[in-house]
């Protein structure tokens, strides 16, 4: 397990500006349905696998303390280099951590949240320590985008078929020894249920719009796990691939921005 853990950090290594310049932003919804449920402005947020911390920001008027949580340095760089240019907000900071090992206290924390990023996660351990620290009341809510976000379905299709030759090379290309490994999403709900540790749980579905342009569009592609590390193993016909994807897509965009719509599922559990 240990292998396996340090295999999907280093699944993110070397493109986290990428990752935060073209990845969409945390939706409102999350912070609305949240606090909803909490009744009260949480005192403290973890956000686990925060990355970026595209997902810790959303917080920051909306929570008294805000902890991002991240293994993977590259991608905890550019969480802090954003909190350095902000000000160095007090009550925000971003820390290096495991999911399974928090190091925060029990019943110290209102809401955990795991954005793009509970897949990574061996679930039983990571269900424990989440309930461990959460205080009687408190909630931890998976959520994930779909991809590719809704546009043009023939856009859509070329997505799908680029990381899904992405990821069929990576497979090729790594050692088995360093393969990373996802949990699947579609169980996300049943591993909270059943772990016994949540005495309510839920999925919800909701929706986000942002406006992307051609470049941003592929630039989302591209910033896909698997296709990072089939390129880093030298997978270098997906290069094409990748420049016809992005030849459709400014096709498809004709120098213009549009709005694109992510749909989301989050899973919750309130302890």
């Amino acid at each position: 397990m240990q292998d396996i853990r340090r295999n999907n950090v280093e699944r993110f290594k070397g493109f986290g500006t990428l990752y935060d310049q073209n990845r969409p932003s945390a939706p409102t919804e999350v912070v609305e349905i949240l606090n909803t449920y909490l009744g009260t402005k949480p005192r403290l947020v973890a956000d686990v696998g925060c990355g970026t911390g595209l997902s810790s920001w959303i917080w920051l008027n909306e929570a008294e303390r805000i902890i991002g949580i991240e293994p993977s340095d590259d991608m905890r760089a550019v969480a802090e280099a954003k909190w350095e240019a902000a000000g160095k907000p007090d009550h925000l900071r971003f820390v290096s951590g495991l999911s399974h090992e928090l190091g925060l206290p029990d019943g110290s924390v209102d809401i955990v949240t795991c954005s793009q990023s509970f897949h990574w996660m061996e679930p039983q351990s990571t269900l424990r320590e989440f309930a461990r620290v959460l205080r009687p009341g408190g909630i931890f809510a998976a959520y994930d985008c779909d991809w590719p976000p809704v546009l043009d379905w023939q856009l859509e299709q070329a997505y799908q078929q680029l990381i899904a030759e992405a990821d069929e090379q990576a497979s090729r290309l790594e050692a088995q020894e360093n393969q990373a490994h996802k949990w699947s999403k579609d169980e996300h709900l049943q591993q909270i249920n059943q772990s016994g540790l949540f005495r309510y749980v839920r999925e919800i579905v909701f929706h986000h719009h942002e406006t992307f342009d051609a470049d941003r569009y592929v630039n989302l592609a591209l910033s896909q796990g698997g296709l990072q590390t089939a390129l880093k193993l030298g997978a270098d016909e997906l290069l094409t691939a990748a420049e016809e994807f992005r030849a459709l897509a400014a096709r498809i965009f004709d120098g213009q921005s549009r709005t694109v719509l992510f749909s989301y599922r989050m899973r919750l559990g309130i302890i």
